[in-house]
């Protein structure tokens, strides 16, 4: 099964150089799945010609907020609309999340109360797991299709399902603890409040469940749904 990765946004130099860029942790994550992964740039403006150059779209992190104004996120948005209505299967991960709640009719917000950084627990349905964060940003209205599947005191719409049309977390299963520890060193200095980067590197040990959600991202692709074969290469 070939997922397109809509890469909306670049690691740290200083980080890709030894850890990878985002799609090279998505490609690690989702190992042993059956999956090929092509990349689009879409945060440099490289789209794919269509909603069906893949069989499923994986929509990465970035350090912009969908609400800003950047040239990539109009015409990602009409991409996220097109590919909901061809029931062409999308997963969003913490920006990517964001996006696709934006285009969908939701709303996206700098939340009032901070910062998620590090290790950080979830409620999926009443079993607790653990993932990384990275954000402040969050969804603060549900676009009409959304259904809740997990959250926190912090995070109400911490993950989503819309229908079999899209599958999104607010989280980053993605991220090593190493990344994370390399986040706050290039990015988290002077902006994430010191007393919350010290939480976070108090639990950069605590096990991780992204295993599970690496399943469910798996599992989701795979599901049997109505939709258009990706188009063969030429």
């Amino acid at each position: 099964m070939r997922i397109g990765i809509l890469q909306t946004g670049l690691a740290p130099e200083a980080l890709a150089t030894d850890m990878g860029d985002y799609p090279d942790m998505f490609a690690k994550l989702l190992a042993g799945h059956g999956f090929t992964f092509d990349t689009y740039r879409v945060v440099e403006m490289q789209f794919p010609t269509s909603v069906h150059d893949a069989d499923g779209w994986l929509l990465t992190g970035s350090r912009h907020g969908a609400y800003e104004d950047h040239p990539f996120i109009p015409p990602l948005e009409n991409f996220i609309r097109s590919a909901y209505a061809e029931a062409v299967p999308m997963v969003g991960v913490c920006f990517g999340h964001q996006i696709i709640a934006q285009a969908l009719g939701g709303r996206v917000e700098k939340f009032k109360n901070g910062w998620a950084v590090g290790a950080t627990d979830y409620d999926f349905g009443g079993k607790r797991l653990t993932l990384n964060a990275w954000h402040r940003d969050q969804v603060t209205k549900l676009p009409p299709d959304a259904e809740v599947i997990a959250s926190n005191d912090f995070c109400a719409n911490a993950a989503l399902v819309y229908n079999d049309r899209a599958f999104t977390v607010q989280a980053h299963p993605e991220f090593r603890p190493e990344f994370v520890n390399g986040l706050m060193q290039t990015r988290g200095r002077g902006v994430v409040p010191d007393d919350l980067m010290a939480k976070a590197a108090s639990r950069l040990a605590d096990p991780l469940d992204d295993g599970t959600i690496a399943n469910r991202i798996a599992k989701f692709f795979k599901q049997p749904r109505e939709m258009h074969p990706a188009k063969p290469r030429v």
